[in-house]
């Protein structure tokens, strides 16, 4: 694809990012792009990441990548990759922009559900992250999340051995015990790190609060500490960072397992709370299903008790749709309150109107 670098929108260790405009004009809808660009010499991470998205195809929950290519520009010799555009920034601006810089329970829910959707198809996959902080989960324009920078990601061998490496990866304040102390980097480190970004969306601040390296390696990987879980949490919220923070890699939950755990199990990621039998206490969806699902059209011939204003009673609790979650009168009935034995006059044309 042919492109020309537009206006600057980020920068980072590996180089900078512009958003990326196409040059030819085609009927096709192109989504927004921006174009992540580093020096040819030192674009071993930014090809690790275009290399791996490639293999893990598009995704909802992953930042899509569309191609590659190299440029000359201003005498630099430039290795590109171009990456879906998120215009909802990253969780580290959601939470920055917040009232209070923390975010509710039922959001970070939703974030948390969408997190592990995309970490679960990634340890499918074969890859571990490596590098999983609020910075690297995007939001796109329905705000549902987009994990990103592939860059330390690393495919997980079959054998032990091959998950054992001597390197440090990642960032500091997410890194897993097995990960500071040089031991198996497999994927039960990303949940560890998926643990300290839920805590810091309640608390909004680090899961640890040491401010010296030194001392949060060794907090991490040699003292028997665990991060704080926060207070303000709910009892499976509690429980689901427990599952998170176990020390030892084997024993901790999986991003499949945490699916199922109640704290994120009945939330719709896309939107709504899914209503069970035990939830039917929700405030149930107004989201019309048909036609005639408005809930706020009442025929002046329908009883009182059939507006979506009136509350639950006994006498009517078959009344309320679970599956729409609406109030409602069939469809028979509605149509009822729309039939007139008038018959309107079409012989007069003082009263059209001529339209296109």
């Amino acid at each position: 694809m042919d492109w020309v670098r537009g206006e600057a929108v980020g920068q980072g260790s590996f180089g900078k990012v512009s958003f990326a405009i196409p040059t030819k004009q085609t009927t096709q809808i192109l989504p927004l792009m921006v174009v992540k660009s580093s020096w040819v010499s030192h674009s071993a991470t930014l090809r690790n990441e275009k290399k791996i998205l490639d293999e893990l195809k598009s995704f909802p929950e992953i930042i899509r990548c569309f191609g590659d290519s190299y440029s000359c520009e201003n005498g630099e010799n430039l290795y590109n990759v171009l990456l879906e555009y998120a215009s909802g920034g990253s969780l580290a601006d959601k939470l920055k922009n917040s009232e209070n810089q923390r975010l509710s329970e039922f959001e970070v829910k939703g974030y948390t559900k969408g997190m592990l959707r995309g970490l679960n198809y990634i340890h499918k996959s074969a890859y571990v992250h490596c590098d999983i902080k609020l910075q690297n989960i995007l939001l796109g324009q329905d705000g549902k999340v987009k994990i990103a920078d592939f860059g330390l990601a690393k495919r997980v061998g079959t054998k032990k051995e091959d998950n054992l490496r001597c390197e440090l990866r990642g960032t500091p304040l997410y890194m897993s015990p097995e990960m500071v102390t040089g031991g198996e980097q497999g994927t039960a480190a990303d949940i560890w790190a998926l643990g300290c970004v839920v805590a810091e969306m309640v608390t909004g601040v680090p899961a640890w609060r040491c401010t010296d390296v030194t001392e949060l390696l060794m907090a991490i990987g040699v003292k028997n500490q665990l991060p704080q879980i926060p207070e303000k949490l709910s009892e499976e919220g509690k429980d689901f960072l427990e599952k998170c923070f176990v020390k030892d890699p084997s024993k901790r939950w999986t991003a499949e397992m945490l699916l199922n755990h109640p704290f994120v199990a009945d939330h719709d990621y896309y939107g709504t709370v899914t209503l069970n039998e035990e939830n039917k206490s929700e405030i149930p969806s107004t989201s019309p299903k048909c036609p005639f699902d408005f809930p706020d059209w009442v025929s002046d011939q329908l009883p009182e008790t059939c507006s979506i204003t009136c509350l639950p009673s006994s006498e009517n609790q078959e009344k309320l749709n679970l599956s729409s979650g609406s109030w409602y009168n069939s469809t028979a009935e509605r149509l009822r309150g729309l039939v007139s034995e008038i018959r309107p006059e079409w012989s007069s044309a003082d009263d059209w109107v001529n339209v296109r």
